[in-house]
């Protein structure tokens, strides 16, 4: 054998099934992957031993394991983060302008960097990973957002420099990073913004960009006491999964919920309704209930569900008022607004959070960060659905990797016998 090869005979199956899962998860060949470890022990960087750690998620998963790599853009206070999470997924990289926002993300998931303004990151510089998941903004194409713009004379969709651009730089990424999976999440206006020419940019953009994709709108309804529509948007790369992956959205689970399942026994009177509000509410519908309009308050009991969750909350809190007994109705208090959003005490406690997830920003930041939100059990929902196409691509290929086509896993397969590694050097 040349000097320049190294030969290693009878290597047993968990450590070869390591070594295939460890160099497709970190987009290797087989000799850098071997390369590098050895290079690391070497440098006394990592014991020789080198299967001591396998990386697994430190949180239980739902299901069965498919480990996997996802970046979190737009990240909020980590809607998706939850969702991917409990599916075995591993957060590599987040990017989130906000402050308020990063302090509540570092606070809920502890690890490390929190990059900023996505504009000033370079795709190169982000790692490899196999969902690309965004929340990217809403504000100029919701509702609610486009009214407000317009009442200010302000461009919205596409036309607002600041926010409407920012789902071109998901394109930059994808074109250099080509992750297998984009998972986007916006408002359910995003497909009649300006008669339906944004939506038309967008799916031309994604398919343009060789990817397949899916869009369905869904209500949140299912799985929280809370009427939130959402476009969900989950694209697959081509060249991996082929023209028709077989992907579907999830059934809304059946039942329901409802508030009594998110509300605090004994909230603090600071959330009841001061009389002037109360009565400046009341007037406030009335008046537009006789223009006919349908603007005013929502009034609920424990046996209801409540309307949509806006960021506007924090200024009256008058699109979901719980009723009270002898007194004038309240506001959510900012923990009933995190588990009405799905951000729950079950979910707090596969992040070490025994009491819930902690409020560390002021009462205005965490309705404002609740209000733009994604809910995680959606996310969970329809990631589950994606794995379910991860796994029909791995039975078909055979190579335990999402990177690569049919045709290069048969090579991949064919080159490597199960019992020897050939390290050429």
């Amino acid at each position: 054998m040349a000097k320049d090869q190294i030969l290693i005979r009878d290597v047993p199956e968990h450590v070869r099934e390591w070594i295939d899962e460890k160099r497709h998860r970190l987009r290797l060949s087989l000799k850098e992957l071997l390369i590098s470890l050895l290079e690391q022990a070497a440098r006394g960087e990592i014991r020789p031993s080198l299967f001591d750690a396998l990386e697994r998620p430190a949180q239980p998963v739902v299901g069965s394991l498919i480990p996997f790599r996802f970046i979190d853009l737009f990240a909020g206070i980590g809607g998706f983060r939850i969702g991917l999470t409990k599916l075995g997924g591993r957060c590599v990289f987040t990017s989130e302008w906000d402050k308020n926002a990063q302090r509540t993300y570092q606070a809920w998931y502890g690890d490390g960097e929190i990059h900023g303004d996505i504009n000033a990151i370079d795709p190169k510089d982000i790692p490899p990973h196999d969902i690309l998941a965004a929340g990217f903004p809403c504000q100029p194409f919701s509702i609610a957002g486009v009214s407000k713009k317009n009442s200010l004379g302000q461009a919205h969709g596409f036309q607002c420099e600041r926010q409407g651009n920012l789902f071109f730089r998901i394109c930059d990424i994808a074109k250099v990073k080509r992750p297998p999976v984009l998972f986007l999440e916006n408002v359910k206006n995003l497909r009649s913004h300006d008669g339906g020419k944004t939506w038309l940019v967008i799916k031309t953009e994604l398919e343009s960009l060789n990817y397949r994709v899916f869009d369905q709108t869904i209500d949140a309804i299912h799985w929280v006491p809370q009427h939130r529509e959402r476009i969900f948007i989950v694209c697959f790369d081509r060249t991996v999964f082929g023209d028709e992956p077989p992907f579907s959205f999830p059934e809304p689970p059946a039942g329901g919920r409802r508030l009594r399942d998110i509300l605090e026994s004994d909230p603090p009177a600071k959330y009841t309704l001061t009389d002037h509000l109360w009565g400046y509410l009341q007037r406030y519908a009335e008046k537009h209930k006789a223009k006919g309009n349908g603007f005013g308050f929502g009034l609920v009991g424990p046996d209801d569900t409540a309307r949509t969750l806006s960021a506007r909350y924090y200024k009256d809190g008058s699109e979901i008022l719980i009723r009270q007994e002898g007194k004038n109705p309240r506001r959510l208090t900012p923990r009933e607004a995190a588990r009405l959003m799905g951000y729950d005490d079950e979910s707090a406690r596969l992040f070490g959070h025994t009491d819930g997830f902690p409020i560390v920003v002021s009462d205005t930041q965490a309705y404002r960060q609740f209000g733009n939100a994604v809910v995680p059990h959606v996310v969970q929902a329809v990631g589950a659905k994606i794995l379910d196409v991860f796994r029909w691509h791995l039975e078909q290929t055979g190579t335990g990797c999402l990177i690569y086509g049919r045709d290069t896993g048969r090579r991949a397969k064919k080159q490597a016998k199960n019992d020897q590694l050939l390290l050429q050097v």
